[in-house]
């Protein structure tokens, strides 16, 4: 760490921080703006495709429900149409998607403009590993969203636009609904898979220990099976499919967990050599 980094007053700090914020509200704008001109590919071809009954994740269903005998997960329609129901609603629509599109598609960049914050904090063994560290947490976050994507999502809809109370009342979902639906799923999918990242800098922090987690893993295993039943709809295969990932995650976030400890306490040994 510089001399001069060390010496930043706490204003100073938060001047890092503002500019940190512009360059990457720039950034989700410009990507927005090229989601915005895309719009037939982004809303026909990506949004509205999971109430499709061709979609792939109804295909592969079907397909596993036929080597198993029966024809039980094949579906031929989802029985409700998407409709808006205000003057501004579809333009609204149009606006609020092309800014969660930016999002994602600069994540990888608001995280490097994250790193750049906190690396004058930072040793430098640990300013060495900023390409794996961007690397890595945009990788999760993607697969994290394509899980959204193609399973959270598909279960969702399905299930929801199939639901009936009575045979009189029609399902017509609202615009803004329907792509609030798939936006909740994707993205809180794109954010449950950076939990290995999280307890890696928790860990750093001494915040957490693997003793710690496995201590803590029967209570981590009723939290995932809430947060699975709160994000996909109330039957246990969507449950289920949707925890298990979780799970793994927790389970791997121990080893990493457990890796910088034991990295932590060989450096301490050689200090103490030394």
């Amino acid at each position: 760490m510089s001399e001069q980094q060390s010496e930043m007053s706490f204003l100073d700090h938060l001047e890092v921080l503002r500019w940190t914020l512009v360059r990457s509200s720039i950034a989700i704008f410009a990507f927005g703006m090229l989601a915005f001109v895309m719009k037939d590919f982004i809303f026909n071809t990506i949004l509205l495709a999971p109430k499709d009954p061709s979609f792939v994740t109804y295909r592969f269903l079907c397909s596993v429900s036929k080597l198993l005998g029966t024809d039980g997960l094949c579906i031929d329609e989802i029985p409700f149409i998407v409709q808006s129901r205000t003057m501004a609603g579809q333009f609204s629509a149009h606006i609020w998607t092309s800014i969660a599109f930016g999002f994602i598609l600069a994540f990888p960049y608001i995280i490097w403009e994250v790193w750049k914050f906190m690396k004058p904090a930072l040793y430098d063994k640990e300013k060495k590993s900023a390409k794996g560290f961007i690397l890595i947490s945009s990788f999760l976050f993607f697969i994290g969203i394509l899980f959204g994507y193609y399973v959270i999502t598909p279960l969702s809809i399905n299930f929801l636009g199939s639901y009936r109370v009575s045979d009189e009342v029609r399902n017509n979902t609202d615009l803004s609904s329907y792509i609030g639906l798939l936006k909740s799923s994707c993205l809180a999918a794109g954010f449950i898979f950076e939990l290995p990242i999280i307890i890696y800098f928790l860990t750093k922090m001494g915040l957490v220990t693997p003793e710690f987690l496995k201590k803590y893993r029967k209570y981590a295993l009723v939290m995932v099976l809430i947060l699975a039943a709160i994000i996909t709809p109330p039957d246990i295969i969507s449950q289920v499919i949707v925890a298990i990932p979780m799970i793994i995650l927790y389970e791997v976030s121990i080893k990493i967990s457990k890796f910088i400890i034991k990295k932590q306490e060989k450096e301490k040994s050689k200090a103490i050599i030394k």
